[in-house]
């Protein structure tokens, strides 16, 4: 069973998420190794939200509480994080909401910033590391493979994706009040990952030209060779900042990169700008709240910018989510009729068992071949009607009465789904020709069973 561990910027403090961001990355792999539940785990951590999707084998309630138990006191303790806040400010979801809420996080609806472009990827790269790390589950892959494709398909059939905009976005909007000419601006960008590649982007949307870099873990060079900007050396922080009026922060580093002394130090500097703009985009935060106490500073961090997110695009967000429930809706009648695959097989198993015995007789007596293969076409005429229609019951919510037709009517106890089935391969799917068709609609049944009760009776069956 899927559950879902959130806490996001709706029922947690961004002081919470910040911390939960820091220090978690190995909890997944220790959950999925040291836990008597956990079968795998996937941890989304974003700057408006902390989410662990956990393969729990114990569908049972006390099985459940013990595995959100387990996880919130393991990440309370990698994050230094009160268990107590941790479990009050964390909301648990389980079964189909899980795929219903993933697919609406992966497309940007449950974001600070409705239709914001870089929740998909996050979600992406959450999947890549914990395939990285041995921590993902076939149940997590179809999740967050299927959440992917419908952030795809909202982004390109919706008007969301051009409607969407990201945290950079809004911050650069929000201090245009404070700039008053972008292309005369001279900006320091602290950081280079994907978050700093967004930034970049929007930058220069807006005419920005005197751009330069610095990276905390020393790949600025780099990273302005790829871009086309001035890097900023390991030791020239502060003088980068004493000659900026626009400071962004946006780098994955765990420590503050920024704080109250290195500005004011950059402000004794000779020629040093009496006033600046810091924005942090950092989660953990880059930049230390006291600098907004620093003369000429003003600090815009995520906090202050989630405050001032937009009104949602009602059309385009309301597009999204009815494709969004349609998805979700599709992959759980998918996911129910995945789980009478073991009935299925378990009756088509016994059928072949049965036809091989009457061949392996029929071959003994010398039969002809084409007993055999109307034997066989038999067997599969006789399989079709029931194993769509198995189908059929399990979207609907009826899985339960497959189970119990295959067990009552032939004796066939199916393993419960998750666990191993037969082999495929030893009762294979013998496609309805058209004369099949007829047969499941009652034409010519009664002839084929009279002839092969004939063939019994003279063989003395």
């Amino acid at each position: 069973m899927l559950i879902c561990l959130t806490a996001n910027h709706r029922n947690a403090s961004f002081d919470l998420l910040e911390k939960l961001s820091v220090g978690t990355s190995e909890v997944a792999k220790s959950l999925v190794i040291e836990s008597d539940f956990v079968q795998g785990a996937v941890v989304l951590a974003t700057c408006n939200r902390f989410e662990a999707y956990l393969d729990i084998d114990e569908p049972l309630t006390a099985g459940l509480s013990l595995a959100v138990e387990q996880a919130a006191e393991s990440f309370g303790t990698a994050s230094g994080t009160d268990v107590g806040e941790l479990r009050d400010s964390l909301t648990v979801l389980c079964g189909d909401s899980v795929a219903d809420h993933l697919f609406a996080v992966s497309s940007g609806l449950e974001s600070v910033v409705v239709g914001e472009d870089e929740i998909a990827g996050q979600v992406k790269r959450a999947l890549s590391t914990a395939r990285r790390e041995g921590t993902t589950s076939s149940d997590l892959e179809r999740l967050f493979q299927r959440a992917s494709h419908t952030s795809r398909d909202v982004k390109t059939k919706t008007g969301l994706g051009e409607a969407g905009r990201s945290l950079a976005r809004l911050a650069l909007d929000l201090a245009e009040s404070r700039v008053t000419d972008w292309a005369r601006t001279r900006v320091l960008l602290v950081g280079t990952g994907q978050y700093a590649r967004v930034t970049l982007a929007n930058l220069r949307d807006r005419g920005v030209t005197d751009i330069r870099v610095f990276s905390p873990s020393g790949r600025a060079v780099v990273f302005a060779d790829k871009q086309g900007l001035e890097p900023v050396a390991a030791g020239g922080l502060r003088t980068a900042v004493a000659s900026a009026d626009v400071v962004i922060t946006c780098s994955t580093a765990d420590t503050v990169v920024l704080d109250a002394v290195d500005v004011t130090a950059a402000n004794a500097l000779p020629g040093a700008f009496e006033r600046r703009l810091v924005i942090d985009l950092g989660l953990p935060r880059n930049v230390d709240p006291a600098v907004a106490s620093v003369p000429g500073t003003e600090l815009l961090d995520l906090e202050t910018i989630s405050l001032h997110a937009p009104l949602d695009e009602l059309n385009a967000e309301s597009d999204a989510r009815a494709l969004v429930d349609e998805a979700a809706a599709e992959y759980r009648a998918g996911k129910a009729e995945a789980e009478v695959t073991p009935a299925v097989v378990a009756l088509r198993s016994h059928l072949f068992d049965l036809l091989d015995a009457e061949l392996e007789r029929s071959s003994s007596r010398g039969d002809a071949e084409e007993t055999q293969r109307a034997l066989r076409h038999l067997v599969g005429v006789i399989l079709h009607s029931p194993s769509v229609r198995a189908r059929e019951l399990a979207r609907e919510g009826r899985a339960d009465e497959v189970f119990a037709a295959v067990e009552t009517l032939f004796g066939l106890s199916a393993p419960a789904a998750g666990r191993a089935v037969p082999d495929a391969a030893a009762a294979p799917d013998i496609a309805p020709t058209a004369d099949d068709a007829d047969l499941d609609a009652g034409t010519g049944a009664s002839s084929a069973a009279v002839s092969l009760d004939e063939r019994r009776r003279a063989a003395g069956a």
